[in-house]
């Protein structure tokens, strides 16, 4: 079964709803009648005035047959959600016509919409930036208990099925934390071991990568990656995670047995953790090109629910995927 094919069957599992905030971005609105036919969703959700969404809609050829459009700035909820944008902003000195004005975004109508449990996920960034998306979601869907730092990860799908769960692996992060401190690193550690259970459908064996394996270099960019092992090991003793140590000895058994003998993940990892995002971003690109991997994502992580950041060239394609992971996602 393919990463996509694991992806639609555990949507359709789950019946969430999904929220779609850019209701006038073409491809946007070309992809809502195969999420909700395909049965990845039991509702579809476009924000934005119902008269302009329809135009796009006739333009494109899409049907909007069972689609619900929410206009933010008429609807019943407008009230509800500037009092709750209010109570989350005050602090920053915003008054309650600031939060009204604010609310009605449909970034943050819709990210307000999976806070307050009206949708399940929110799906966006075909035509907003990411930066744009990340405020909503930080702003008021918030990250998860415990966890300061939202990050990505990507799932690669590799030809070779040697390698990770089936030739699925997670590579984290690529596109999220420039260079994250130790404590960060430790999050997206912990973070990409859920993402593994919830797109890999797999118990994570997580791998902290560096230059240097269990001693092998000393270096303060090595040892950022040790005092890491160490807080996540302390928050989350539970988790089967192990470092640091170099790409090699990380998946390749035999080399594993000569640098990281012992170790529960060397030579049979399943998840990748970069110390930064150069490493991230070069390693899933090269992968990619090099190796002929699908690279699917970047999937937003360490969120308390559901959200993922489209790119600005995404398929229509891309956001059936994309949105059934977000969906797939959901407890």
């Amino acid at each position: 079964m393919t990463f996509t094919e694991r992806m639609w069957e555990s949507a359709r599992q789950k019946k969430g709803t999904l929220v779609l905030p850019e209701g006038t971005e073409p491809r946007t609105v070309k992809a809502c009648s195969p999420i909700l036919t395909e049965g990845l969703a039991k509702e579809v959700i476009l924000l934005g005035k119902e008269g302009e969404i329809k135009k796009v809609a006739e333009a494109e050829g899409a049907d909007l047959t069972g689609i619900t459009i929410i206009d933010p700035t008429t609807s019943e909820r407008l009230e509800g959600y500037a009092q709750e944008y209010y109570e989350l902003r005050k602090h920053k000195g915003i008054s309650i016509e600031d939060a009204k004005a604010k609310i009605i975004d449909p970034l943050h109508f819709g990210a307000m919409m999976v806070r307050k449990g009206d949708a399940t996920a929110m799906v966006a960034g075909a035509e907003n930036a990411t930066g744009k998306v990340l405020v909503a979601a930080f702003t008021i869907i918030k990250t998860a208990p415990g966890v300061k730092s939202a990050s990505s990860c990507f799932v690669m799908d590799m030809p070779d099925k040697k390698w990770g769960k089936d030739g699925l692996m997670i590579f984290s992060d690529c596109a999220t934390i420039p260079d994250p401190t130790a404590e960060q690193l430790a999050e997206i550690a912990a973070a990409a071991a859920k993402s593994c259970k919830d797109f890999l459908q797999t118990e994570p064996k997580v791998a902290m990568l560096s230059f240097s394996t269990k001693g092998s270099a000393k270096h303060e960019h090595a040892q950022k990656v040790i005092d890491a092992l160490a807080i996540v090991k302390e928050k989350h003793p539970e988790l089967n995670v192990d470092g640091e140590m170099q790409a090699d000895a990380a998946i390749i058994p035999s080399v594993a047995e000569k640098k990281a003998p012992g170790s529960p993940v060397a030579g049979q990892a399943n998840t990748l953790v970069f110390p930064d995002l150069q490493s991230g971003n070069i390693g899933y690109k090269l992968v990619q090109r090099f190796a002929g991997a699908d690279a699917y994502g970047p999937f937003l992580q360490g969120f308390a629910k559901p959200v993922s950041d489209l790119s600005r060239g995404c398929s229509v394609e891309e956001i059936i995927n994309t949105s059934a992971a977000t969906l797939a996602q959901a407890e």
